[in-house]
C-alpha cells in the first residue's frame, strides 16, 4: 500500500502522523510511504531521517493526497483537505465530526474511508488512540490554567499551591476519566485544592483509592457542580462522551456568578466544548472573557507539545496503520471489531451512533460488504 503524510495545516499545530520508525516499519513490510517536505521539521524529525527510514519525499499536499491509498494524520482534515479526499482513499486521523456538520458532509461527499482515532476502542472499554492526547491534554491544562490565572493574563492573581500562609487555588475537574485524572495529578503535585466531579461512583472509588486525602471525590450532579464551579479559582471541564458532543454542564448564568478573574480550561473543545459560552480558540489567541472569566478553549492543546504528543499517539496508532496497510481496510476492519468502532464515515455514509444527528447512520458491517 502507498502511505501519505501530509504535512498538517491547521494553525499552530507541528505534530505528525507518522515518526520515521513507523516509516521504517510499515517499509519492511512491503509498503511505500511519501511524506510531505517538512512535515516533521518544526519537532526535530528532518527530511533527511525519513528518507533514511525509507520514505519519499513530496513537495506539496496535492501530490500526497492524489497518489496515496491511505491518509495518516493528526488533526481533522480542514475543508481543502476534505476536498482532495477521493472514493474509496482511507483517511485515518482524528476527526471529532460530532459538532462539525461541515466536515461531515465533505467527507461524505468524497466517497473515502474515515476511520477516526477517537472512536477505536479496546477490550477493556477504552479508547487506546485518545487516551495519549488526553493524558497530554489533561497535564496541560493545569499549566495553561495556572498561567491564566496571573494578573498579567487577566486572572485573579492567585498560585495554585499558594505559600505557607496563603490558602492555595481551589481547582474543580468536572470528569474523572483520562483527562481529569492526569488534571488531577498535576494540580495536586503543585500543591492547589482539588475536587473532582464525576456521576460514575466506581471511578470516583477508583481516584479515591489511588490519590487518599489528597483528592476530593464529589458526586456530579447539578447541585454539586454548581457549588463546585463559584467555590472553584481554575475549573477544567474533561468530560467525554465517545464521538458524540459533550453535554454543557456550566451554563452561561452559572458563568455569570463565578469569581471574577477564575478560569476555564475546557479540554471538551474538540467534541463542542462542556461549557455554554465555550467556542473554540487557537494557540495564537487562546483565550478570550466572558463576564470576567477568562475561557481558554484551544481545540488542539497537546500540539503546543507537538513532539511529545507526536510520539505518544504513534506508540499508540502504529499497529492500526499495520494493519491497514497489510490487510486493506475492508479485511482488517472485518478482523478487529474495535478498529471497525473506528469507523465514521464511509462510502457516502455515515457509519457511526454517535453521529447520528447528522444524517441517517448505517452500520460498519453494511458498507464493508
Amino acid at each position: 500500500m502507498l502511505i501519505g503524510v501530509p504535512k498538517e495545516i491547521k494553525n499552530h499545530e507541528y505534530r505528525v502522523g507518522l515518526i520515521p520508525g513507523n516509516v521504517r516499519q510499515l517499509v519492511v513490510h512491503g509498503h511505500q510511504v511519501i511524506v510531505q517536505k517538512d512535515a516533521g521539521t518544526a519537532i526535530g524529525l528532518s527530511d533527511d531521517l525519513y528518507v533514511a527510514a525509507g520514505a519519499t519525499i513530496i513537495d506539496n499536499a496535492e501530490e500526497i493526497f492524489a497518489k496515496a491509498d491511505m491518509i495518516v494524520k493528526v488533526k481533522e482534515p480542514q475543508p481543502q483537505e476534505c476536498r482532495m479526499l477521493r472514493p474509496g482513499q482511507i483517511l485515518f486521523t482524528y476527526l471529532h465530526l460530532a459538532p462539525d456538520p461541515e466536515q461531515t458532509k465533505l467527507l461524505q461527499e468524497s466517497g473515502a474511508i474515515c476511520i477516526a482515532y477517537e472512536t477505536v476502542t479496546d477490550r477493556n472499554g477504552g479508547l487506546p488512540l485518545l487516551a495519549p492526547m488526553s493524558e497530554v491534554a489533561g497535564r496541560m491544562s493545569i499549566q495553561a490554567g495556572a498561567h491564566c490565572l496571573e494578573k498579567s493574563y487577566g486572572g485573579i492573581g492567585i498560585l495554585l499551591g499558594g505559600v505557607p500562609g496563603t490558602p492555595p487555588a481551589k481547582v474543580a475537574i468536572i470528569g474523572g476519566g483520562v483527562v481529569g485524572t492526569n488534571a488531577a495529578r498535576m494540580a495536586m503535585g503543585l500543591e492547589a485544592h482539588v475536587t473532582v466531579l464525576d456521576k460514575s461512583l466506581d471511578r470516583l472509588r477508583v481516584l479515591d483509592q489511588q490519590f487518599g486525602r489528597r483528592l476530593n471525590t464529589v458526586y456530579a450532579n447539578v447541585d454539586t457542580i454548581e457549588q463546585a464551579v463559584l467555590e472553584a479559582d481554575l475549573v477544567i471541564g474533561a468530560v467525554l462522551v465517545p464521538g458524540a458532543e459533550a453535554p454543557k454542564l456550566v451554563s452561561r448564568d452559572l458563568v455569570g456568578r463565578m469569581k471574577k478573574g477564575a478560569v476555564l480550561v475546557d479540554v471538551a473543545i474538540d467534541q463542542g466544548g462542556c461549557f455554554e459560552t465555550s467556542h473554540a480558540t487557537t494557540h495564537a489567541d487562546p483565550t478570550y472573557v466572558v463576564d470576567g472569566v477568562i475561557h481558554y478553549c484551544v481545540a488542539n492543546m497537546p500540539g503546543a507539545v507537538a513532539r511529545t504528543s507526536t510520539f505518544a499517539l504513534n506508540n499508540a496508532t502504529a499497529p492500526f496503520v499495520l494493519a491497514l496497510a497489510d490487510k486493506g481496510w475492508v479485511q482488517a476492519l472485518s478482523d478487529d471489531v474495535h478498529l471497525r468502532n473506528g469507523l465514521n464515515v464511509a462510502k457516502g455514509k455515515l457509519t457511526h451512533p454517535a453521529i447520528a444527528h447528522l444524517g441517517p447512520v448505517v452500520s460498519p458491517e453494511s458498507v464493508i460488504g
